[in-house]
């Protein structure tokens, strides 16, 4: 029996681990004030998950693939057909059109 095995390269990409960004729905006459986190995990084999949280409840958990090339990062969600564009203009915060994207937790 023949078995192979090949090494995965060690990936040290700053974009890796978790990444957040936190809103309050500003109150209104029906409702109290809501705080809606998103977090963005990313791992060592661009792979990662995007989860919603609507206090401390999930309300979205999907997967997502990346990729970088020249500083600029692309997520891919399957079911979209259009990628995210990302910089990372410090190493805890990542951007969009110069707008913050998530900040490093």
């Amino acid at each position: 029996m023949l078995s192979g095995c090949s090494e995965i390269p060690e990936n040290n990409d700053p974009i890796l681990g978790v990444w957040t960004k936190t809103e309050t729905n500003s109150v209104s006459e029906k409702t109290t004030g809501t705080t809606i986190t998103e977090e963005w995990t990313f791992n060592d084999v661009f792979l990662g998950r995007y989860e919603q949280f609507s206090g401390n409840t999930i309300v979205i958990s999907r997967d997502f693939k990346w990729e970088v090339n020249n500083g600029v990062y692309k997520m891919y969600y399957p079911q979209d057909n259009n990628p995210i564009f990302l910089t990372m203009d410090l190493p805890e915060l990542l951007t969009q059109n110069g707008e913050t994207f998530a900040i490093k937790k």
